[in-house]
């Protein structure tokens, strides 16, 4: 009868061991499941608790130094309406180079999107959505303006009315 309380006992550890699952004490002596390590824990040194994060940097904007600009109208220096701001172009340091402004047409028919240097933008008086941004070209220098087109190379209207290529880097 003793061997056969072994032989239980036996198939019972491989059963147990086969599925996945070792036997532990708890701190009343009765047993109970413990999970098994799993294969990138085995060799692993005993996981030691994280420390929590370092709490965020908070930075406070005043309401009336910082505003939204895509969609904003924009109005050249003689208070020509020259469209309105639909998107920022950034370089890969995240350096904002330029925005896209819709040109042009009427309730968005005859439309299209130019391409127009950060630098040539004023912001003076944006304090609420109804305020313009003021650019820095002519209403005959935009229309000049080659029309942008996504997965294009950009074309960037300058201020200046120089145009320079932007140095991609590897």
């Amino acid at each position: 009868m003793r061997a056969r309380r072994q032989f239980i006992f036996v198939g019972l550890a491989m059963a147990t061991s086969a599925a996945g699952t070792s036997w532990a004490q708890n701190e009343t002596g009765s047993p109970q499941a413990a999970p098994r390590p799993s294969a990138s824990q085995a060799g692993a040194p005993p996981a030691t608790a994280k420390e929590p994060a370092p709490p965020p940097s908070i930075t406070i904007i005043g309401a009336r130094d910082a505003h939204g600009v895509l969609g904003r109208d924009v109005r050249s220096a003689a208070d020509e309406n020259m469209g309105h701001i639909l998107d920022v172009i950034v370089d890969r340091a995240g350096v904002v180079r330029a925005a896209v402004i819709d040109f042009g047409g009427f309730l968005g028919v005859g439309s299209r999107k130019i391409v127009v240097d950060w630098s040539a933008l004023h912001f003076g008086r944006v304090a609420n959505k109804s305020d313009s941004i003021t650019l820095e070209l002519t209403k005959e220098q935009v229309t000049a303006a080659p029309e942008y087109k996504e997965d294009k190379p950009v074309v960037v209207l300058g201020a200046s009315g120089i145009l320079q290529p932007l140095q991609s880097g590897p």
